[in-house]
């Protein structure tokens, strides 16, 4: 009987999740209780975990994980996570990078809002019994320019809202391209000074990492506006505080509102203290909607990583863009399966050499995991190593073959083509696929330097032979005689003789049964005179 898979979820997630776990047939644990001793006794019991922040998942722990197939993280950022340890082991993690993207937005607009109308100090002020309507005179924002560092997902939801309130955008992020802000209606700052010179509010979307570190400090405060207000709701570390309390008392920056600090939990800070500073306890990612989707999203990829689907949010892994995947998911098994025939109809000697080259609308988009997929039917049951989509591309690298990936947007004869060459010295053996209809079955167009066109099935048997009278006869009674029904057939030739690749007098047929064709079988064939070879093909 085969064993269940087993999926722990160690912190709390949304219903939604846990519900999509158990639909996709998964057995669910909860381990919301457990420390770090009884995760580390439980986890070699399980395929799949799925936690959010509090969870550690180190190398120690990942060393006793054997069956653990991927990491779902409930939550946009991995910092939990040793992504290298889990690479190395052949681990999967994703995160639900799009699950606070509109909070964060939000949240950025509330403060946003808040701190130009002086909100949270009037309704302090009136709360403790006095009416001070002169002191908390607001600007608008109609008109004003809105400085958005860091371009991405939220820095473009920000952009979007504030243009609602009739505000400028200037956004500086040198990874986006110039067709984007146009799209968007937003001016492209060339450099960080040119969004300084303008701005009379900054929003700062960046990444943590050590360039970003201390972003904006004491020299870039002195090339901003006089008067300018600053918000931050992405990390605390992009600030540098003593800078920033600086601005405020020299008047340079006229107001300020936090809701991340370089270390949290943060409650007594020299800025809490300052009247026109206003500060939330990182609340950017805090609704419940947010919550459930991160739990809802990280499902998701827990799922398809264990179920051989499209994982669009790994972080160690090629991700794949939904728009892409929709476009790039049913070429996915027919590129393991043309790896598996490339490997399979070549004989002996070392791999130099993988080529990938992709033809038509498939070649517009980020084909790296046909690629690996590719990989993994070419390598998967041939190494000493489990292959898997996490360390398909570090082993061929480790073993010395190159590989290659070339697009071209037009294809001759189909709409989409994928075309693998694996060279062997100065052999150079190629196959031809695409996917067909409204279900894009797969289909095969070349092989062993010949031309037709197959659907591909579970079980294949191929055969190369002079191009005399009979073969396709003797191949049928071969099998009948072993009780192989053919389910189909083709046959590729070359009438004109003009292919340098191989003898004009040779054909290959190709054949799909409804069984597995024991080598015994395939032996009998090629026996007889005038088969030259013969290969038996299953897919998984």
């Amino acid at each position: 009987m085969t064993e269940p898979i087993r999926v722990l979820v160690c912190e709390k997630i949304g219903d939604s999740g846990l519900e999509l776990l158990r639909e996709s047939g998964f057995e669910v644990e909860l381990g919301l209780g457990w420390d770090a001793s009884e995760l580390a006794d439980q986890i070699d019991r399980f395929d799949g975990l799925l936690i959010r922040s509090a969870t550690t998942v180190d190398d120690a722990l990942l060393e006793r994980a054997k069956r653990l197939k991927v990491v779902g993280r409930a939550g946009v950022g991995v910092d939990n996570v040793d992504v290298e340890s889990a690479t190395r082991h052949g681990i999967i993690v994703a995160n639900a990078p799009e699950s606070n993207v509109v909070t964060a937005a939000e949240h950025t607009m509330a403060l946003l809002l808040a701190m130009a109308r002086n909100i949270p100090q009037a309704h302090g002020a009136l709360t403790e019994g006095r009416w001070e309507r002169s002191k908390y005179s607001g600007v608008e924002l109609l008109d004003k320019t809105l400085g958005v560092l860091g371009f991405g997902r939220i820095g473009q939801l920000v952009s979007a809202r504030a243009q609602g309130f009739g505000m400028k955008v200037v956004a500086y992020d040198p990874y986006v391209g110039a067709e984007r802000y146009r799209e968007l209606g937003v001016t492209q700052a060339e450099t960080p000074d040119q969004l300084y010179g303008q701005a009379d509010f900054i929003t700062v979307h960046l990444p943590n990492t050590p360039e970003t570190e201390g972003w904006l400090n004491a020299e870039a405060f002195g090339k901003m506006k006089d008067g300018v207000r600053i918000l931050n709701v992405a990390r605390g570390p992009l600030i540098v505080d003593e800078d920033l309390q600086a601005a405020l008392d020299s008047g340079k920056v006229a107001g300020a509102a936090l809701d991340v600090f370089r270390t949290e939990p943060m409650t007594d800070h020299p800025l809490f203290s300052y009247p026109n500073v206003i500060v939330t306890p990182h609340l950017g990612a805090s609704t419940s909607e947010a919550t459930d989707r991160a739990g809802f999203q990280a499902a998701e990829q827990v799922v398809a990583a264990l179920k051989g689907g499209g994982v669009t949010s790994a972080v160690n892994v090629p991700s794949v863009a939904p728009e892409d995947l929709e476009v790039l998911g049913p070429f996915l098994p027919l590129c393991s399966q043309l790896g598996k025939l490339v490997s399979s109809i070549t004989d002996g000697g070392a791999i130099d050499r993988i080529e990938v080259e992709y033809f038509g609308r498939i070649a517009e988009r980020d084909c790296r995991p046909l690629t690996t997929a590719v990989l993994l039917g070419l390598l998967r049951g041939r190494t000493e190593e489990d292959v898997n989509e996490v360390n398909a591309p570090s082993i061929v690298a480790g073993r010395g073959i190159v590989v290659s990936e070339t697009s071209r947007t037009s294809a001759r004869d189909f709409t989409e083509l994928v075309r693998v060459t694996l060279v062997r010295g100065e052999t150079r053996t190629r196959v031809v696929g695409t996917t067909l209809g409204r279900r894009h079955r797969p289909h095969l167009l070349e092989l062993w330097d010949r031309r037709f066109n197959l659907q591909l099935h579970e079980h294949l048997a191929l055969f190369q032979y002079e191009d005399v009278p009979g073969m396709i006869g003797h191949v049928g009674q071969i099998l009948g005689e072993s009780g192989i029904n053919i389910e189909n057939a083709a046959v590729g030739y070359d009438p004109d003789g003009d292919d340098d690749a191989a003898p004009a007098s040779r054909a290959v047929m190709v054949l799909t049964t409804s069984t597995p064709v024991p080598a015994e079988v395939v032996a009998r064939v090629v026996e007889h005179d005038g088969i030259v070879a013969g290969r038996a093909v299953d897919f998984d």
